[in-house]
């Protein structure tokens, strides 16, 4: 009797989970992006998710959650109901935060249904316009000798430009005074307001500003040079050998959300990656949409873990924590 009440159990919660899939969606689903409006995230979660909409039927909008590295935002889709209405696209940071804080509210790996990569934005490492050096030998000849004058800006804790800050004060061997920020949004204001000297951010918030020469650059975090900043050096040119940071973005739906929600939300991604207006913004950001067998929840799921094992050791070695 308790194996068939089992079973009655089991089934009746496929059929609920089928039906609701077929149903899906009925009213507007809400993306959370864990960093303030006007980042490089917050651009990439708007130009997707308009397209996605299209797909689906259904409005798609984009509420920002930011604080803690993108753990705050992270930590309220992993508590959200698992019906495909609340889901997270966060970058990089969801791999790093996991060495970068000791007492995660949710686990990275378990908590979250990957839907699919987005795509891999290269860094640019730029300037105030009144900054002095010239070229990135300069800036870091600079650095060295005013580590305790110069400010380094960026998006908080946990975030790509920290990460990307980090690792150029290894580089250079100097730690210089860092000036955290709510989002990257925020850090560009002040740059371009010159009350800080410079930072490390994604080309979708940096091109702009660069074509206009409102800021300086130095160089850009890939291994090849960015077609649409042709003109601007890889960091390895530059002078800084082999330091590389590419930002790359995925999406989450929390743990136990309907397969075939997943995978109607993961048509809607692939669907957005090709559509020429997402195309032709990504092309002018610096940036361009993943293959669509990346954009997979296997493909998602392979590349967090394989970046956490990449990053953790290297956090942990630098004995750097954001609690």
């Amino acid at each position: 009797m308790k194996r068939f009440l089992l079973s009655a159990l089991a089934t009746t919660t496929l059929l609920a989970g089928a039906a609701h899939a077929q149903d899906y969606p009925n009213k507007l689903i809400t993306v959370i992006v864990p960093f303030a409006a006007g980042g490089p995230t917050d651009t990439v979660a708007r130009l997707v998710g308009q397209s996605m909409s299209k797909s689906l039927g259904q409005q798609v909008i984009i509420e920002n959650v930011g604080g803690a590295g993108g753990t705050l935002g992270a930590a309220r889709v992993a508590k959200a109901a698992p019906d495909g209405y609340t889901v997270l696209l966060h970058h990089i940071g969801q791999a790093t935060s996991v060495a970068l804080y000791r007492k995660l509210p949710y686990d990275t790996l378990n908590d979250f249904a990957p839907v699919g990569l987005i795509t891999d934005v290269p860094m640019t490492f730029v300037a105030k316009s009144a900054f002095p050096a010239k070229d990135l030998k300069e800036l870091v000849a600079y650095a060295q000798a005013n580590k305790d004058k110069v400010s380094y800006a960026n998006a908080g804790v946990g975030s790509a430009s920290h990460l990307c800050g980090m690792l150029f004060m290894t580089a250079i061997k100097a730690e210089l005074t860092t000036v955290p920020y709510k989002g990257t949004g925020p850090a560009m204001n002040d740059l371009l307001g010159g009350q800080v000297d410079f930072m490390c951010d994604q080309t979708t918030n940096t091109t702009s500003q660069i074509k206009g020469g409102k800021i300086k650059v130095y160089g850009v975090t890939t291994k090849t040079r960015v077609p649409s900043l042709n003109e601007v050096p890889t960091m390895d040119e530059a002078g800084l050998p082999g330091f590389e940071v590419a930002v790359w973005h995925g999406l989450y739906a929390p743990k136990g959300t309907p397969q075939p929600v997943i995978a109607k939300l993961t048509k809607a991604l692939q669907e957005a990656l090709k559509d020429p207006n997402v195309v032709t913004r990504f092309a002018e950001l610096g940036t361009e949409p993943v293959s669509p067998d990346r954009a997979t929840p296997e493909a998602l799921g392979k590349h967090l873990k394989a970046e956490i094992d990449k990053w953790s050791p290297i956090i942990k070695a630098a004995g750097v924590y954001a609690d």
